[in-house]
């Protein structure tokens, strides 16, 4: 027994011997793998100041992530110098926009199923309020437009039955109490509406005007233009049906009324404009609608068309790569026909040089600036000369779905300037400034 004691003590020291040794080599040929897989100036780095290279490593890559997400929030931030704002809560695309008459609310009609009406008492602002209109179930709004003082919207909505207008209007308080108990203001009501007004054909635009031709009433009237031929002129108050024309050319693309409630001018199929004059009783009630005039002369589809304020004049866009001003204060009833002013090429080519055509035309309020889309390019035009003011390629992320000018300066950063909003298929409306030179 004396004798297997130091025996088993001997094993037991050998063995551990063995294992140091053995461990001994494993973890200082696992340190030279790690060193060999860690960047010279790393590792360097790490022996000084005596951190891990994980460590190390973690925040190289933490550095990197923020670098990128401050470039990428900085480059976001501001699109184009003349990009001064953008109205955000839209679910999805914004297919048509309208300014109020006095320029301090702008409506807009998305795909999400809600019409917003933004209050901009300042474009500069960080946000925005903005009064949420929920249109019936199953229907999308595709265009909107103001009534009176902005209190009220008419809207052109889209659904499997067809095409319909809802002419919202605000309920005011009854009394000073109800008005002490109401912390918001009452949602709009329904006043009126109409259904399948185009039978099964969708509403392309949706126009309102004050009348004040002739002995016109100065009632809003509003033209809704369907995709198929048909133009249909409406009484905003009541939502009463006027009367209705047919463009009789395959397929309207746009139609609009001139400011002072006279005529109705439509872009569609073929290369000519035909236009159509609202003729009203003593008593201020439109009697009837009647073709008086047609523009002639493009080569191609005309694309879209815009009155000028004093609506003696009409400028369109075609397809043929021109931009004609035509002159139609002419004795149409003595067969004297419309006359083209001016006439200039469309300034915007493809990555081949080929010329494009302009989607969408606004003109703004001082009569001293066009704008014009294609898909999602915006370009600031002199209607005069018919020079490029400004470019903003990418103005949206998506195509540009409609366009319009402030009708009144609005305030920016303590003075008033025109505003133009932009609505994109990328759920978002765009405030822009003119180009500098317009500014006071």
């Amino acid at each position: 027994m004396e004798m297997i004691l130091p025996v088993i003590v001997f094993s037991v020291i050998v063995g551990a011997l063995i294992t140091f040794v053995v461990f001994g080599n494993y973890l200082r040929k696992r340190k030279s793998e790690i060193q060999s897989i860690i960047k010279p100036e790393v590792a360097e780095s790490n022996i000084k100041s005596g951190n891990k290279p994980s460590g190390a490593k973690k925040s190289q890559h933490k550095s990197h992530s923020n670098s990128h997400a401050a470039a990428d929030k900085e480059a976001n931030k501001k699109h184009h110098p003349l990009d001064v704002n953008t109205l955000k809560g839209h679910g999805d695309s914004v297919s048509g926009i309208c300014f109020s008459a006095d320029g301090h609310s702008l409506a807009t009609a998305c795909g999400d199923g809600v019409v917003r009406v933004f209050k901009l008492d300042d474009a500069s602002s960080r946000s925005f309020k903005f009064l949420r209109i929920n249109v019936p179930p199953g229907h999308h709004p595709a265009a909107v437009s103001f009534l009176d003082d902005g209190s009220s919207v008419v809207v052109a909505t889209q659904a499997l039955t067809g095409s319909s207008l809802y002419m919202y209007g605000e309920e005011k308080p009854k009394s000073t109490v109800d008005q002490k108990q109401q912390v918001k203001l009452p949602l709009p009501e329904i006043k009126w509406e109409h259904h399948k007004v185009h039978e099964q054909r969708a509403i392309l635009t949706l126009v309102g005007t004050r009348a004040t031709y002739g002995s016109a009433d100065g009632s809003i009237l509003l033209a809704s233009c369907s995709e198929g031929t048909d133009i249909r002129l409406w009484h905003g108050k009541s939502g009463k049906a006027l009367g209705n024309v047919d463009t009789a050319q395959l397929k309207n693309t746009m139609a609009t009324i001139s400011p002072d409630g006279r005529f109705i001018a439509a872009a569609a199929f073929t290369a000519d404009v035909k236009i159509w004059e609202i003729v009203y009783s003593k008593d201020g009630s439109v009697k009837e609608i009647s073709k008086v005039m047609q523009l002639k002369g493009h080569k191609s589809a005309v694309t879209w068309l815009c009155f000028t304020l004093n609506s003696e004049q009409i400028i369109t866009a075609s397809k043929d790569g021109s931009i004609r001003i035509w002159n139609i204060n002419v004795r149409y009833h003595l067969d004297e026909d419309p006359k083209t002013i001016k006439s200039f090429p469309i300034p915007l080519h493809d990555e081949n040089g080929n010329v494009l055509h302009y989607d969408r035309l606004s003109l703004s309020p001082d009569q001293m600036i066009l704008a014009a889309t294609h898909g999602s390019t915006l370009q600031w035009l002199s209607p005069e000369t018919g020079h490029v003011l400004d470019t903003a390629h990418k103005a949206h992320d998506g195509g540009i779905t409609d366009i319009q000018w402030s009708p009144t300066p609005i305030s920016f950063e303590n003075k008033k300037v025109s505003i133009l909003a932009t609505a994109g298929t990328d759920k978002k409306v765009k405030l822009w400034l003119p180009p500098p030179f317009q500014q006071s």
